[in-house]
């Protein structure tokens, strides 16, 4: 198993956001330095842990061809933009924005004078020219949440190969992982394999049971 630790990167940012880049794949970085960061998993490319500044924003912008996967942790986040302009994001909340060919322009808002937190994801599509499109999803305490990909018979998520799975677990609760993944350590902290994993902690594994030792909150990633 390996593990990188988000607070051995340095922090970087834009416009209102504070954030350590931990996947940053070559694929939209170009053939550029790392600083550290890993190279993804599947059509998987890109995740930050991200604080927003009090009131700060994104600013708008415009994303094509790519889909976006915003998971609210601390505080709220106001979405504004051509896909479900108004939505408001609080704790344990996921808003996925998928891209494809038509693109969509967005800006993302923190309403509050305090920081909040957020992780961002994007995935690369399977195929291009799909039409624009928004998802939303709220965690449930104790559960497992498919939040992208999955077969294409099923519509609960966007279908893809790659597979984003939100585990929100209660102390004592325990998750198998039997498939080379990435997993980011979000919130709390357990033993994997009997090693320990605290909040920051992103791993990468073909195998691994996490053990969860105070509540905690797992982003998985694989490929079905």
């Amino acid at each position: 198993m390996d593990k990188l630790n988000r607070d051995s990167l340095n922090l970087t940012g834009f416009e209102g956001v504070r954030e350590h880049r931990l996947v940053f794949d070559k694929r939209v970085r170009g053939e550029g330095p790392q600083s550290g960061a890993w190279d993804g998993i599947g059509q998987f490319v890109y995740l930050a842990d991200a604080r927003f500044v009090p009131g700060g924003e994104t600013g708008m912008h415009n994303h094509k061809e790519i889909d976006v996967i915003s998971l609210m942790l601390d505080g709220r986040l106001q979405h504004e933009g051509s896909l479900e302009h108004g939505k408001s994001l609080d704790a344990f909340d996921v808003q996925v924005q998928r891209a494809g060919g038509e693109g969509f322009s967005h800006n993302e808002v923190n309403p509050d004078d305090t920081e909040n937190r957020m992780i961002q994801l994007w995935v690369l599509p399977e195929q291009s020219g799909d039409a624009a499109a928004y998802r939303h999803y709220h965690l449930s305490s104790g559960k497992v949440t498919r939040v992208y990909g999955g077969e294409s018979n099923q519509d609960t998520a966007f279908p893809a190969v790659t597979c984003i799975d939100i585990a929100r677990l209660k102390f004592g609760q325990s998750l198998d992982i039997d498939k080379p993944a990435m997993i980011y350590v979000c919130q709390g902290r357990g033993f994997v394999n009997e090693d320990e994993a605290v909040g920051g902690d992103l791993l990468r594994a073909d195998q691994l049971t996490y053990d969860a030792a105070e509540d905690s909150l797992l982003i998985l990633i694989h490929e079905s």
